[in-house]
């Protein structure tokens, strides 16, 4: 049986431990204001790009389409882009992604399609080279960006660009954390070549007028999509972002009351083991004195 002294330095580890805890609870509640705030401003411009590009698609058609729109006419090459956070301490939030992209990768290479994947994030990087090897080209580390910008989101997007025109992807999908509520993040997977309207996205109400595009609408496509592809990996970045705060104000906050329910315990454990030695203490006292 442990010491007292041991017993009171593990209380005193664990109430260190606990304000650590909460401490981070506090931080990360403060940073999930800022972060909700900006994935629910990206999403309103991501929704309008998509209905932009779905009122385009609507004028082309056929070899007039743009690659990045119609895609080569194959789904044997994929790329995989996973997104996860560079920091843990988050509970299930990065390995919820990356089981996300693990099965639909698995589910790939056993309908024999080849695969190539991109890690963004550290959390990403670890696992999906111990589960994948040589399959992961390219990781981004975003710990060393202050504030998420396109300018963030772009060395990403160039890299998925330049893997599709140079023939060796033929569809691109992102997986990512959604982030539906505190309480709730959702790994999701989004199809970012070809290019696809996301359910709900609705066509620009021209009220009836017709548009006459200069240039048109083809050169407009081409223009905009390449830029669609990174607005739909800063979004994504965003969304991670609030979903990694609010998942670690979580964490901590059931770290906390762990500890605390630990304290509890051990400062029982510990009171009754010092009323037991001071009991026999009590005993060996009397019980020499009668022997005297």
């Amino acid at each position: 049986m442990a010491s007292l002294k041991d017993m009171r330095d593990r209380i005193g580890s664990v109430k260190a431990t606990q304000k650590i805890t909460k401490a981070m609870q506090m931080v990360a509640a403060a940073k999930l204001r800022r972060a909700q705030d900006a994935a629910t401003g990206a999403r309103p411009y991501a929704e309008r790009m998509a209905a932009v590009i779905a009122n385009l698609a609507a004028g082309v058609s056929g070899a007039d389409a743009p690659r990045l729109l119609a895609g080569t006419g194959s789904e044997q090459r994929h790329l995989i882009v996973v997104a996860t956070a560079d920091r843990g301490l988050a509970g299930g939030f990065n390995s919820g992604i990356v089981r996300a992209a693990r099965d639909r990768i698995n589910t790939l290479l056993r309908d024999g399609r080849e695969v190539r994947i991109v890690a963004v994030g550290k959390k990403a990087r670890d696992p999906l080279r111990r589960l994948f090897g040589a399959r992961v080209i390219e990781s981004f580390d975003l710990s060393a960006t202050k504030t998420l910008s396109l300018e963030a989101a772009q060395p990403v997007a160039d890299l998925v660009l330049r893997e599709f025109d140079e023939g060796r992807a033929d569809v691109v999908t992102l997986f990512y954390s959604r982030f539906r509520s505190v309480i709730s993040q959702v790994p999701t997977a989004r199809q970012l070549i070809p290019a696809v309207v996301e359910a709900g996205a609705r066509p620009v109400d021209l009220n009836g007028a017709v548009y006459t595009y200069e240039p048109d609408e083809q050169s407009i496509l081409e223009a905009l999509l390449p830029r669609n592809v990174a607005i739909q990996i800063l979004s994504a970045l965003y969304e991670n972002a609030a979903g990694e705060q609010s998942a670690r104000m979580q964490a901590m906050d059931n770290a906390t009351r762990n500890a605390g329910e630990l304290i509890g315990d051990l400062t029982l454990l510990y009171n009754r083991q010092r009323q037991a030695r001071i009991t026999t203490e009590l005993i060996e006292i009397i019980a020499g004195s009668e022997a005297i």
